[in-house]
């Protein structure tokens, strides 16, 4: 069961790295092109929209948000571009992860917000 754990993993992995070079790829639409950077953006984030220390929750957006936008990412890639991304995929994979500090950034903020939403609403109960 771990041995299938892990296979799936590096095939996410695998994935996630074609479609950062397929959004790069003047052969793919502009629309799918959008979908795909959201994806790989989010992917790359190292802060998550749900942080994995909160049980469960956490590891949801991991094991179901990136695997669907994965997989409706490569339904909007033609054929052929995934194939020579695919290639290109393999070779990076030998280097490393990327990180996306912007979307991360951006989540931080998003997080803040809501914090800073909760403080102000407990002020307004205790006032």
């Amino acid at each position: 069961m771990l041995k299938k754990i892990k296979i799936w993993a590096k095939k996410l992995k695998c994935q996630i790295f074609t479609l950062y070079f397929a959004c790069r790829d003047e052969r793919v639409p502009w629309y799918a092109k959008v979908f795909i950077v959201c994806v790989v953006a989010y992917a790359f984030s190292p802060i998550d929209l749900i942080p994995d220390f909160i049980p469960i929750l956490g590891y949801l957006d991991d094991v179901i948000l990136i695997p669907i936008g994965i997989y409706i990412s490569l339904k909007l890639i033609p054929d052929n571009v995934i194939v020579d991304c695919e290639m290109k995929a393999e070779e990076m994979m030998k280097n490393g992860k990327p990180k996306n500090w912007i979307v991360g950034s951006l989540i931080l903020m998003v997080w803040l917000v809501i914090f800073i939403w909760v403080i102000f609403k407990i002020y307004q109960l205790i006032s």
